[in-house]
C-alpha cells in the first residue's frame, strides 16, 4: 500500500512538471540554433533587398481641402439648391463627389493625362496583360470549346473604352481621406512621377471647386427660367380669382358680410333665449291655470291652493284675518256678543274675510289673463326665431361662398408673392457664385518616395524571418522526441542517469578511434569515461558485482564504443575482461584489428576452444578481450545454455571487472538472455537521436522479465550544441581541470 502511494505521488509530481513551461529550455533551443536562425534571416533579407531595390519608387503628394459648413449666401435661397450644409450627410456626399468618375474625368481632361508618359505606359501594360495572353492560348488549345469571334469596335468605341480605362487607372491611385472631427479633406495621389502626383492632387481640389460653381450656376439659371414661366401662370390665376370675388360681392350686394353675419348670430341667440324664458313662464302659468279650473270657482278651495296661498297679497290678507280672529277670541272672553267692542271686532273680521274673497277672485282672474298672455308671447317668439334662423342660414351660405373665393385669392396671392420673391433672390445671386470649399494647403513636390519603404521592409523582413526561424527551431524541438539531457532521462524514462559521453569529432561513417580514451588532447572524453567508472563503483561498494552488461535499444547508438572505453577505464584500477556477446553483428574484433577467424565466446561456450585460445590481451590498455568468435546459426540457444552461465561464472572468479557488450534489445532478445548472467545492467542511449518510445519499450522488456536497469548512459552528447553546460555538470570535465593529467 505504501509503495502504491509513493508511485501515485511520483506520477502526480511528473504531471505537474509537464504542466510547467520551462522557458530556459526554449532559450537553450534558440541559443543552439542561433547561427542557423541568423543565416536564415540574412538570406531572406538579402533576397527581399534584391526585390525591393528593383521596385520602381512611388511618390505621394497630398493637398488639403476645407469644405465650408455654411455657404456665403447673399439671400436665403437654400431651397433653390436643395442642400443642407449643416448635416453629416452633406459632408459624406461631398466626399463621394470627390471620388466620383465625373471629377476624375475632368482632371484627366484638364491635365491631358491620356498623353502623359506614365499613363501611356500603364495603358500599354493593361492592353497586353498576361491574363489575356493565357486566356487566348487556352482557347486556342481547347478547340472543342465554342469559339466566338469578338465584334470589332469602332474608333469611337475604342476611344471611349480607352478613356474609361484611363479613368479607372487614375482613380486607383487617388485617395480621399476626411480628417476626423474636422471639415478638412486630404486629397492624396500616388505616382511614379513626383511632379505628376503634386499636379493631380492640386487639380482634383481645383476641379471640385470649379464643378461646384458650374453646377450652382446651372441650377440658378434653370431656377430663374422656371420661376419666370411659373410666375406668368400664377398671375393669371390670381387675376381670375380676384375677379370672381368682386362679382360675388356685386351680385349679392354685400359690403361687410362678416358684420352682418355677426349681427344675425347675436339676434338669433337673443330670440332663442327669450323664447326659452317665455316657454318656462308658460309652463308655470299653465300648471296654475289647470289647478284653478279644477276647483270650479269655490273661493274656499281656491284660497287653499298653494299658488294662491303663496301670493303676497293673499298672505297679507291672511295675516289681517288671523289678527281679527285673535282679537275676537280675546274679546269674547271678556265681553258678551252684544257688546259694542265685540260687535266692532266681529264686523272687522267679516270685512277681512270679504277682502280675502275679493283678493282670491282677483288673483284667479289675473292667473287666467297671465296664462293667455304667456301663450301669445311664446307664439310670437317662435315665429321670430324661425325667421331669424332662415336669415342666418342664408347669410352663412353666402359667407361660405365668400370664404371659398377669398381663400382662392389668398392662396394665389401667396404663391405669386413667394415665386416673385424667389425670382428676385435668384436674379440677385445669378451674378455672384460663392464656392463651398477652398484649398487649405496645396500639394508640394514630394522629395522622398512614399513606397516602397525600403528600410522598414528590410527591418521587418529581418525581424519576421528571424521570428520564423525561431518558430521553426521550436517546432523541430517539439517534434524531436529524442533523449537529450539528464532531465529527459529522469522525467521521460524514469531512470537513473549513470554517465554522459560527450560527442567527439570524427568522420560520420567511421567509428571513433580505438585509443581515444588515452589521447591526452581529448581529456574531456577521458574524464567522462572515468566519471562513468566512478558512478558504477559507487553502486557496488562491496565489490561483489563484477559483471557489467552494456546494451542499447537500436544499433548505432555507440554501445560498443562505451563498452570498450569503459573496459579501458576499469583496466586502470583492476584486472578487466571485455566480452563481445553480440553473436549476430560482432564489432569488437574489428575494432581491435583482430582477424575474423579469432575464436571467441561462441567457441568457448561450445567447447571447441580453450580459454587461452579465446583470450586476447591488449597490451596498450592492459585488458583482456574475448571476441564473439565463430558465427553460429543458433546464438540464442548458445547464450541460454548452462555452459555460457558457467563460463561467465568462472571468468568472474579470475577478473575483478567483466564488461559484456550485447546486441540491441529492440533488434533481438539476446540481451535479455545475457542479463541473467550479469550483475549490473546499463542502457546506452544516443543523445538527441533515439526516440524515447523506442528506448522506453526496450527498458520495459527488461522489466517484464524482472531485470532492473541500473542506469542510463547518454552517449554522443554535443555539449556545445546543448548551450547550457550546467545541465551536465558532474558528468564530464567542462572546466578542463584534468587537461594537465597524463
Amino acid at each position: 500500500m505504501l509503495s502504491e502511494k509513493n508511485d501515485f505521488r511520483a506520477a502526480s509530481h511528473d504531471d505537474a512538471d509537464e504542466d510547467i513551461i520551462d522557458l530556459s529550455h526554449y532559450f537553450r533551443v534558440i541559443n543552439q540554433s542561433k547561427w542557423r536562425i541568423l543565416s536564415l534571416a540574412l538570406i531572406v533579407t538579402f533576397l527581399v533587398a534584391l526585390i525591393v531595390l528593383s521596385l520602381t519608387p512611388v511618390y505621394k503628394a497630398t493637398s488639403s481641402l476645407l469644405i465650408e459648413s455654411e455657404e456665403t449666401n447673399i439671400v436665403s435661397i437654400e431651397q433653390v439648391y436643395g442642400l443642407d450644409a449643416s448635416k453629416k450627410e452633406y459632408f459624406e456626399t461631398q466626399y463621394e463627389i470627390l471620388k466620383s468618375r465625373y471629377i476624375a474625368e475632368k482632371v484627366v481632361n484638364k491635365l491631358a493625362l491620356d498623353s502623359h508618359p506614365v499613363f501611356i505606359e500603364k495603358l500599354e501594360e493593361s492592353n497586353t496583360s498576361a491574363f489575356d495572353g493565357i486566356k487566348s492560348t487556352v482557347k486556342s488549345l481547347l478547340t472543342f470549346l465554342p469559339q466566338k469571334a469578338r465584334e470589332p469596335l469602332s474608333e469611337d468605341e475604342q476611344a471611349q473604352l480607352r478613356k474609361e480605362l484611363l479613368i479607372t487607372l487614375f482613380s486607383e491611385n487617388l485617395t480621399i481621406s476626411p480628417v476626423p472631427n474636422t471639415q478638412v479633406v486630404k486629397i492624396a495621389y500616388t505616382s511614379e512621377s513626383p511632379r505628376l502626383a503634386a499636379e493631380v492632387a492640386n487639380a482634383v481640389a481645383e476641379v471640385y471647386i470649379e464643378s461646384y460653381l458650374e453646377a450652382k450656376f446651372d441650377m440658378t439659371s434653370k431656377a430663374t427660367s422656371w420661376l419666370n414661366d411659373s410666375l406668368a401662370g400664377l398671375r393669371n390665376k390670381l387675376e381670375v380669382s380676384e375677379k370672381k370675388l368682386a362679382e360675388f360681392y356685386q351680385r349679392e350686394q354685400l359690403v361687410n358680410l362678416d358684420g352682418v353675419v355677426g349681427l344675425a348670430s347675436e339676434e338669433l341667440q337673443g330670440l332663442s333665449e327669450q323664447l326659452l324664458q317665455a316657454e318656462n313662464r308658460l309652463k308655470q302659468s299653465e300648471i296654475i291655470f289647470e289647478q284653478v279650473q279644477n276647483f270650479n270657482g269655490d273661493p274656499t278651495e281656491l284660497a287653499s291652493m298653494p299658488a294662491v296661498q303663496n301670493h303676497p297679497s293673499i298672505q297679507n290678507v291672511k295675516e289681517a284675518e288671523l289678527k281679527a280672529q285673535s282679537n275676537v277670541s280675546e274679546l269674547s272672553k271678556v265681553y258678551g256678543p252684544k257688546h259694542l267692542k265685540m260687535i266692532s271686532a266681529q264686523a272687522e273680521l267679516a270685512s277681512v274675510k270679504q277682502t280675502l274673497d275679493n283678493q282670491v277672485a282677483s288673483l284667479i282672474s289675473g292667473i287666467t289673463s297671465e296664462y293667455r298672455q304667456a301663450q301669445s308671447q311664446v307664439n310670437r317668439l317662435r315665429v321670430a326665431v324661425a325667421s331669424a334662423k332662415d336669415e342666418y342660414r342664408k347669410l352663412t351660405t353666402l359667407e361660405s361662398k365668400r370664404r371659398v373665393l377669398q381663400r382662392e385669392v389668398d392662396t394665389n396671392q401667396q404663391l405669386y408673392d413667394s415665386f416673385f420673391t424667389r425670382l428676385q433672390e435668384t436674379s440677385e445671386v445669378e451674378g455672384f457664385e460663392s464656392a463651398n470649399a477652398r484649398v487649405l494647403d496645396r500639394a508640394t513636390l514630394p522629395v522622398e518616395p512614399f513606397k516602397p519603404k525600403k528600410s522598414l521592409i528590410l527591418i521587418a523582413t529581418l525581424v519576421m524571418s528571424a521570428g520564423f526561424g525561431v518558430f521553426i527551431a521550436l517546432v523541430l524541438d517539439f517534434l524531436n522526441s529524442g533523449i537529450r539531457s539528464v532531465e529527459d532521462v529522469e522525467r521521460k524514462l524514469g531512470q537513473r542517469m549513470m554517465g554522459l559521453i560527450p560527442w567527439q569529432p570524427h568522420r560520420k561513417k567511421d567509428d571513433l578511434p580505438l585509443r581515444e580514451f588515452f589521447d591526452t588532447s581529448n581529456h574531456v572524453f577521458s574524464e567522462a569515461i572515468r566519471t562513468l567508472r566512478t558512478s558504477i563503483q559507487l553502486l557496488d561498494l562491496t565489490g561483489d558485482k563484477k559483471v557489467v552488461m552494456v546494451t542499447s535499444s537500436v544499433p548505432k547508438e555507440g554501445k560498443t564504443t562505451v563498452s570498450i572505453n569503459l573496459a579501458f577505464a576499469m583496466g586502470q584500477i583492476g584486472k578487466t575482461l571485455l566480452i563481445d556477446t553480440d553473436l549476430r553483428k560482432p564489432a569488437i574484433a574489428k575494432r581491435f584489428g583482430m582477424p575474423g577467424f579469432q575464436p571467441g565466446i561462441a567457441n568457448l561456450v561450445a567447447g571447441t576452444h580453450s580459454l587461452d585460445e579465446c583470450l586476447c590481451n591488449d597490451v596498450a590498455s592492459n585488458i583482456d578481450v574475448i571476441t564473439a568468435g565463430s558465427a553460429t546459426p543458433n546464438p540464442q540457444e548458445l547464450l541460454m545454455s548452462d555452459n555460457f552461465k558457467k563460463v561467465i561464472s568462472d571468468l568472474a572468479e579470475q577478473y575483478e571487472h567483466i564488461i559484456i557488450d550485447t546486441a540491441p534489445i529492440q533488434a533481438v532478445s539476446d540481451a535479455i538472455i545475457v542479463s541473467e548472467s550479469a550483475d549490473m545492467l546499463f542502457h546506452v542511449v544516443k543523445a538527441d537521436a533515439t526516440n524515447e518510445k523506442i528506448v522506453s519499450s526496450g527498458l520495459e522488456r527488461f522489466m517484464r522479465v524482472g531485470k532492473r536497469i541500473d542506469g542510463v548512459i547518454l552517449n554522443q552528447v554535443d555539449v556545445k550544441k546543448a548551450g547550457n553546460g550546467y545541465a551536465y555538470t558532474g558528468y564530464y570535465d567542462k572546466y578542463g581541470y584534468g587537461s594537465e593529467t597524463n
